[in-house]
């Protein structure tokens, strides 16, 4: 197997040996491109080398790294974190000016994760020698893996997850697979230990909670005083959120925002589109209904009882969550996995979704059980949860210490996988 290996990842190289020079065109990879190939210079030494894809895992690279304690006795914990898009860098900054500052022996630089050429990953693992690397969710990088069993360091994936439409893909080569596998799985739920251990095998799977948890921890509802939409949404007011409005459940929620106006001609809407290109298209629909509607950007004063507002600008869907009666949270009346509905539960809103939420099933199908989250199966069923929330919404209160208390139960995944870094680390 061994020279079958060698010979796909020669293969491999050559592939991206083609791809690299096409690849600088790209919008998102032009950010950090010469990180990316190492011809700005390659990372400093590290210890451990942390990689989270984007926006999401980087934050949780930030959550690791606040718990982390130096485990070297005699210098600093030197870390190398890498993302590959230019949010997660922008997290990956504030996290290396908090850890930094922090003076607790742990020294963070950021860098691009390299192009995963072996020739690209060879050079970039022989100058960091990190060693322990940690992948956070699913990050099966062939020549990033590679380059570390060549340099002798040990890998970590943590937070795992995986699919059974991805783990029918590595079957394929199931065997060059197990040859690059991790020394330690750590997966967020049986189910994906299943998956990862049919793929690198049993021995080195484990299951731990998820650091997501961890993040959530640090959430605090959004007093009315502090919230910037005081001054829009009125106290008392029938107010409802559409948030993360997909392209391809608009006709659904076309028909329920109608239908909520109907029954309740004074509910004030906040529609978020998912996509800001998507607004014009509301304009269209909310007319074609016979609906007043304003854009947020020109709304001044109070909002008028019955009004739509068009959300067309950034960073207030929160602040409105944290002022509506009830919210319906979009991805969910297609098939699209469902979109973030933890974030009107932070706010003390139950959330209404309807019948797709895999991409958050790591949250557990406790949270309905729970009655934190409201589901749907249909949109008729969708309209009649929202109607009863808006007559009589649970205490925000109360809704926050259940989802307190649903949280602390599962946290503890960074602690987790610090006390697996720092075993590796002062045992390599």
């Amino acid at each position: 197997m061994g020279k079958l290996l060698n010979t796909a990842m020669t293969a491999y190289d050559l592939a991206w040996r083609a791809a690299v020079p096409l690849l600088g065109g790209n919008k998102r990879l032009k950010h950090g491109l010469g990180q990316r190939t190492l011809e700005d210079g390659l990372p400093a030494k590290a210890d451990l080398w942390i990689q989270g894809a984007s926006g999401g895992e980087s934050y949780l690279t930030w959550e690791v790294l606040r718990r982390l304690e130096n485990p070297l006795k005699d210098r600093s914990l030197n870390v190398l974190a890498t993302t590959n898009t230019k949010q997660g860098m922008e997290i990956l900054e504030r996290a290396a000016e908090d850890i930094n500052s922090s003076k607790r022996g742990i020294a963070l630089q950021t860098h691009y994760f390299p192009f995963d050429a072996p020739s690209i990953m060879r050079r970039a693992l022989a100058h960091a020698a990190p060693r322990v690397a940690l992948i956070l969710e699913t990050e099966i990088w062939p020549g990033f893996l590679r380059a570390c069993k060549e340099q002798g360091t040990k890998i970590v994936l943590a937070n795992g997850r995986m699919n059974t439409r991805s783990l029918a893909g590595y079957l394929a080569a199931k065997g060059l697979f197990r040859e690059l596998a991790p020394d330690l799985v750590l997966a967020m739920s049986d189910r994906d230990a299943m998956r990862f251990a049919t793929l690198f095998g049993r021995d080195r799977v484990q299951t731990m909670p998820n650091i997501k948890f961890d993040r959530m921890g640090a959430s605090a509802a959004m007093s009315r005083k502090d919230n910037p939409l005081k001054d829009t949404i009125a106290p008392r007011t029938d107010f409802v959120v559409f948030g993360s409005v997909r392209k391809e459940e608009e006709q659904d929620v076309e028909r329920l925002v109608a239908d909520l106006h109907r029954s309740m001609p004074k509910a004030v809407i906040g529609l978020f589109p998912r996509h800001m290109e998507r607004i014009d298209r509301w304009k269209e629909l909310l007319d074609q209904n016979g609906l007043p509607w304003t854009l947020r950007s020109e709304q001044t004063g109070t909002a008028a009882p019955g009004v739509t507002i068009l959300w067309d600008t950034f960073g207030e869907m929160i602040p409105a969550y944290a002022l509506c009666r009830t919210a319906f949270v979009g991805g969910s009346l297609a098939s699209l996995g469902g979109q973030n509905f933890l974030e009107p539960l932070t706010c003390g809103v139950v959330p209404v979704v309807g019948p797709s939420w895999h991409n958050f099933s790591w949250v557990g199908e406790e949270i309905f059980q729970s009655g934190l989250v409201r589901q749907g199966q249909n949109r008729e069923e969708v309209l009649a949860m929202l109607l009863e929330q808006l007559k009589n919404p649970p205490a925000r209160r109360d809704v926050v210490a259940k989802v307190r208390t649903y949280i602390r139960k599962r946290q503890g995944g960074a602690k987790t996988v610090c006390k697996h870094i720092a075993h590796l680390v002062i045992n390599d």
